[in-house]
């Protein structure tokens, strides 16, 4: 009988370590990929606070605001040498534009940002 209720305490607590472990999981923020195509798919899925949590305050940052109110409707932020082409080059560029506070759009510029993206790539989310 010792034995069983030492193999049913074992079992609950192996059960109670797992679930522990699955919830520290789902808490845990992902990790934003630099991989161009892999960036694309996700990045409109963070906030403004957790892309700078990951990559520091963009080297340039434009914001709109609603004149009177002082609030930021939209901006747009530059970041250097942040994400790499699918043969493992570096961007100099990645343009990120936001309304409120998601990106609805991202350029790939293989220049400092001052010429723009004719020489890059852009995608476009929809809301």
């Amino acid at each position: 009988m010792k034995h069983l209720v030492l193999a049913w305490l074992a079992i609950v607590q192996f059960s109670f370590t797992q679930i522990a472990i699955a919830e520290g999981n789902v808490n845990q923020k992902a990790e934003i990929p630099t991989e161009e195509q892999a960036f694309v798919k996700v990045i409109n899925r963070f906030t403004k606070a957790e892309i700078i949590e990951q990559f520091g305050e963009p080297a340039n940052a434009d914001d709109v605001k609603i004149k009177g109110s002082g609030k930021v409707v939209a901006s747009i932020w530059l970041y250097h040498f942040i994400n790499t082409a699918a043969d493992g080059t570096y961007y100099e560029t990645t343009e990120l534009d936001f309304i409120d506070d998601k990106v609805v759009m991202v350029a790939f510029l293989n220049n400092d940002g001052a010429e723009g993206p004719e020489n890059g790539k852009q995608y476009e989310f929809s809301q």
